[in-house]
């Protein structure tokens, strides 16, 4: 990117207003805020959206139960996601609502123009009805088999096992959610977006047509190919009454689709937050022709990639608007390895975490897990309370409480006008990293960047720990280099909570506070605070207790062993789960296991492997020695992204001779068959440490 001042308009899907926010849903939202928190730190102009997703079936029968009106039923919705919100420290430029009238005027006009366009049809078809209810019923309200790979009790338009999208009356042994009937067919009118008539543009946005883009991340691209050889299948964008939205212009008793018009609640979101700011114009961002002046990303869950990556660009080039500069997905969330689905009650509620926990701690956590793939992030309660004790308690916030108290007592809360030698040289190694943290960030691999940050507070804590000024200060004499030594250590703590700001305002607030400065910009990092009085020093974090993780858990424990429960019942009747079972490896003894040699590796060079699709061409350091391995990892990694990491390597695996060269030992990697990951030990292990 350049270094020029960027102009930026960043949205995350929309949450829906019928139910309370959910862990799945916050990993979305903070891994947007820190993106966005980054580039504003960086002096760009950035703006942050959303809104509320406020139409569709499920809320027009929600309210109906409730015996209130849909409009109450959202506004109480959106007062719950915006309290959560806000105590995550999601920090919104604007939050809206898909029931307004800023949106209804954009759904009307991109309505007529793709209309206009011959992009809209009308067809006649045949629709589940559920003659019990009286009404047709939506995808969403149909249950039954995929029929595409099988998978048990998905919804009617999109299947969360394999991801494939179809109509309902494909779904096998369908079944109305809302009575529990079988439904019947009945004819209806209905309109379709010819989304085949945007198959050239959509490949050469999508990368589908083999081309280099940077719009998608390299597996959507992968996956949406799968869809164009498919072949693309249009749209049926509206519904029958009685349904909550917008009705069609000239189409009485017919709504429009709650997906064709969840979307342009981004535009009518900005619309919103435009009409308020003389300074901003709705057409700078959304007009056709300003790719190159302005850029639009979109971050999403790999659920809605169909939605996103196909429909909404197509719509948007249909109707005269600017596509978006890119749309990034990331994975689902588990919680101890349990999925999470709200649409049958199992998981951890926003609101719940935030009872008993900071929600501080819960962004540092999904930073310290989210790359810029796509992939599944498991929130182990376990590994959460200790990294967030070990990382932000025992390294970050340590540096300053170890050397506080110094400043305070011999020197007056003054800050000495230079840095000891070794100080002066580590600081400015801390420094000289911001561009690469930086990188990091641009490109969402939020945990490279927690990595290299708690390495340095790493090696802070070693410098301070080399110059124990605690000792020095017992003789007056010393007292000069203990100011210096003291004031290297806060300038160092300065600078990495700088770094981590994105991810942890609020920690990063009160740690201006005691440093007695203002929020700092990414440039203004390298600065160093000399002669500078400081304010006394206050405990900054506390420690995660596993008392507050088993209160947080008792909370949530009725729905965590309902999906237990519903989980167990349905494996027991899957025969693919029984041949999983079967096809594990033959029993080793003790003793066969004591045979293998595990060693922690540095992966010092990763190359690639000319003539090999598959295979990395790696340098290991196992503590002295360096080895070279082929690893089957580049589906998953890229060199660059490898090296520093610590892994795990066989190293008395007999060295094998291939084409490439000769293998001299394995890395061991877990996977699914959807994807892989190298074994990491945690960021206290050394190159050679056997593991055990």
């Amino acid at each position: 990117m350049s270094d020029q001042r960027r102009r930026i308009l960043v949205t995350s899907a929309l949450p829906y207003a019928n139910g309370p926010l959910h862990l799945g849903h916050m990993l979305e939202y903070i891994q947007t805020d820190i993106w966005v928190r980054f580039q504003k730190m960086r002096g760009h102009e950035c703006h942050y959206v959303c809104a509320e997703d406020a139409h569709g079936t499920p809320i027009m029968l929600k309210a109906r139960q409730e015996g209130i009106a849909p409009e109450e039923l959202i506004a109480r919705f959106a007062k719950s996601h915006k309290a959560d919100f806000d105590a995550f420290r999601v920090d919104f430029d604007n939050y809206h609502t898909t029931h307004s009238d800023e949106n209804r005027t954009l759904a009307e006009t991109i309505y007529k123009r793709l209309r206009e366009g011959g992009h809209i049809e009308a067809r006649t078809i045949r629709q589940a009805y559920d003659e019990q209810e009286g009404m047709f019923l939506p995808d969403r309200f149909i249950r039954g088999e995929c029929p595409k790979c099988g998978a048990e009790d998905q919804y009617g338009d999109s299947c969360e096992v394999c991801g494939a999208t179809y109509s309902p009356a494909e779904l096998k042994n369908p079944v109305s959610v809302v009575s529990g009937t079988t439904p019947v067919e009945r004819e209806s009118e209905h309109y379709f977006f010819r989304l085949g008539n945007f198959e050239a543009m959509l490949r050469e946005w999508t990368g589908a047509d083999g081309k280099v883009q940077n719009n998608l991340q390299e597996a959507v691209s992968a996956k949406l190919r799968e869809w164009f050889d498919a072949g693309l299948q249009d749209w049926d964008i509206s519904r029958d009454a009685p349904y909550f939205g917008f009705e069609i212009p000239d189409a009485p008793g017919k709504y429009f689709y709650v997906w064709l018009d969840a979307p342009m609640g981004y535009m009518a979101s900005f619309r919103q937050l435009c009409d308020r700011r003389e300074d901003l114009n709705f057409d700078d961002f959304w007009a056709a022709g300003q790719e190159d002046r302005t850029e639009v990303y979109h971050f999403i869950g790999k659920d809605i990639i169909y939605f996103h990556a196909l429909f909404w660009p197509a719509i948007l080039h249909g109707a005269g608007f600017r596509r978006p500069t890119a749309v990034w997905a990331h994975g689902f969330l588990t919680v101890d390895g349990q999925k999470m689905s709200k649409s049958r009650g199992t998981f951890i509620q926003a609101r719940s975490w935030l009872d008993h926990l900071d929600g501080e701690y819960l962004r540092y956590y999904f930073a310290a897990k989210l790359s810029d793939r796509v992939e599944d992030i498991d929130l182990s309660l376990a590994d959460f309370t200790s990294r967030v004790n070990s990382d932000l308690v025992g390294k970050l916030v340590n540096i300053a409480s170890r050397t506080a108290s110094f400043v305070r007592k011999k020197f007056d809360n003054r800050l000495g006008g230079e840095m000891d030698p070794e100080g002066q040289a580590l600081y400015q190694e801390v420094v000289a990293a911001a561009e690469e943290i930086a990188a990091d960030y641009e490109r969402r691999a939020f945990s490279q960047a927690m990595r290299k940050i708690m390495a340095l507070a790493d090696r802070v804590n070693q410098y301070v720990s080399e110059k124990a000024p605690w000792t020095l200060a017992k003789d007056d004499s010393k007292l000069a280099e203990v100011q210096a030594i003291c004031t290297a250590a806060l300038n160092l703590f300065r600078v990495l909570t700088g770094y981590l700001r994105p991810v942890v305002p609020a920690l990063a607030e009160r740690a201006e506070h005691f440093l007695n400065i203002e929020a700092p910009q990414w440039r203004d990092l390298g600065e160093p605070l000399l002669n500078h009085e400081i304010r006394k020093f206050k405990p900054l974090l506390t420690r995660v207790e596993p008392e507050q993780i088993d209160r947080l858990l008792e909370a949530s424990k009725e729905n965590l062993e309902a999906q237990t429960a519903a989980d167990a019942g349905k494996q027991k009747n899957k025969p693919e789960e029984k041949k999983a079972v079967d096809d594990l490896a033959p029993e080793c003894t003790i003793d066969d296991f004591m045979k293998v040699d595990l060693r922690v590796a540095r992966i010092v060079k990763a190359d690639h492997v000319e003539g090999a699709d598959k295979l990395l061409c790696l340098q290991l350091d196992i503590g002295g020695e360096t080895r070279q391995v082929f690893a089957g990892i580049k589906s998953a990694y890229s060199p660059e992204e490898l090296e520093g990491k610590l892994t795990v390597m066989v190293a008395n695996l007999k060295p094998r001779k291939m084409r490439f060269g000769m293998s001299e030992g394995m890395v061991l990697a877990a996977g699914d068959g959807n994807s892989l990951h190298i074994l990491e030990p945690d960021s206290g292990a050394k190159p050679g440490m056997r593991v055990k």
